[in-house]
């Protein structure tokens, strides 16, 4: 494919950072290897940027920052009001755009932050094929678990599919899915979201990447240890992070001298050590709390798996992490997790509800206490599963095959109606 004039809309964008940030900034640099691209992001994300471009220059990356009227975000502080912001930035960058797409012309226009498909995108409007995603948010916590959770959790997942729902039926959101080319789906479940709300093409296809600089790091830390069997879950302690169903199944592991490590921090905090002495495994649950990346590694280096039983999860980058990391993951057969992992990597075990699903993972655990060579081997088949299909440059051919299909369609659209206008010229 020649190269091409792409449009990206990133409102989250910067090197270096994780989630939402890091997307829009891995997608972009890769894509600029290829094709001439022009990112459209916020003010804010203005100085890592700018100072990444100057100790890597790259002439077919051009950033163009936008934000709305200082009066219409003045309220803005933090993430407090960023839902409507975002929505805002959506509705502005559209002229924009349009200005843009006069002086370049571009060949198709790529929403990839934020990774979210109840938000619009105006840029589908603009007169070339767009490309949406990829995008999450159709993971919801299984009701049967709703049971297990403190009234805010409660209150958390009716607001949450409130919002969804509400955002599903605004007619901008309706539009923008008709209007996609294609769109890329992070998980199944959202994937049938989007087909209920028009897309007409959707490919499965996750929004977590490891960059070759993490996956070096990763994959320099010692193999598993063969010392006291060690589980890990890493990540904010938030009530659909799942971390209480982990230490219900540890619980049930007959192996009196394993351990539980526990690595972030989250209003769920105290409720978890409560459940811990509760379960009658407090003393050998360690909280260590929210650890800077390298001591959060070391953590890691030191367990034989990591368990990762999140409710709904769009993205799951712990759990590429571990498993470049040669670390076997334990997880939900749900969300963003349950596409990553594999029967040769780890376990994704089933949740029809919570009783069984901490059976299983229960069960996961037992099966890599006493069999240390099959970690082994799911640690090794989980390293070459990030570096084969998970690397940012092997997904970003992947979005060159995508627009290939796009552009290919749109050729074949277009000329299917030049013929049909001279087969049946209108009637003056």
């Amino acid at each position: 494919m020649k190269p091409l004039k792409l449009l990206l809309s990133a409102y989250a964008c910067g090197p270096g950072r994780g989630s939402d940030p890091g997307i829009g900034w891995h997608i972009a640099k890769e894509l600029a290897k290829h094709h001439h691209v022009w990112v459209l992001t916020r003010e804010d994300n203005r100085a890592g940027i700018e100072a990444e471009l100057v100790r890597h220059p790259d002439p077919n990356l051009h950033i163009v920052y936008y934000d709305i009227p200082y009066w219409m975000r003045w309220w803005k502080q933090g993430l407090r009001g960023v839902q409507l912001h975002y929505y805002l930035w959506q509705v502005g960058i559209y002229v924009a755009a349009q200005t843009l797409h006069r002086e370049i012309g571009f060949d198709l226009v790529h929403h990839v932050t934020y990774v979210k498909h109840w938000g619009p995108s105006f840029l589908a409007l603009l007169p070339v094929p767009f490309v949406w995603g990829p995008i999450g948010g159709g993971e919801s916590a299984p009701k049967p678990f709703w049971h297990d959770l403190s009234l805010r959790g409660k209150v958390y997942e009716l607001l949450r599919d409130v919002a969804r729902s509400l955002g599903e039926r605004d007619p901008f959101v309706r539009l923008t899915a008709r209007r996609s080319a294609i769109a890329l789906a992070a998980t199944t479940e959202t994937r049938d979201r989007l087909a209920a709300m028009g897309c007409k093409q959707i490919e499965i296809f996750g929004v977590a990447g490891i960059p070759k600089s993490d996956f070096a790091t990763l994959s320099a830390l010692s193999p598993v240890p063969q010392a006291t069997f060690r589980v890990i879950s890493i990540g904010r302690l938030l009530h659909w992070k799942g971390f209480h169903l982990g230490l219900r199944a540890f619980a049930q592991l007959d192996i009196p001298d394993a351990e539980y490590w526990v690595v972030g921090d989250g209003p769920d905090k105290a409720a978890l050590i409560a459940l811990a002495q509760e379960l009658g495994i407090g003393d050998r649950v360690r909280f260590w709390g929210l650890l800077p990346r390298e001591q959060t590694l070391q953590k890691l280096e030191a367990c034989h798996a990591l368990v990762h039983p999140s409710l709904h999860d769009s993205g799951g980058w712990v759990c590429l992490e571990a498993m470049a990391a040669s670390r076997p993951v334990i997880c939900l057969d749900l969300g963003g997790p349950a596409t990553q992992v594999t029967e040769a990597t780890g376990f994704k075990v089933p949740a029809p509800d919570p009783e069984q699903a901490v059976k299983h993972l229960a069960e996961a655990m037992s099966h890599l206490a006493h069999n240390a060579e099959l970690g082994i081997r799911m640690g090794k088949a989980g390293q070459q599963r990030v570096q084969t299909v998970f690397d940012w440059e092997v997904r970003v051919h992947r979005f060159k095959q995508f627009y290939a299909d796009v552009l290919s369609a749109a050729e074949t659209q277009a000329l299917t109606q030049e013929i049909d206008s001279h087969a049946y010229p209108k009637r003056t």
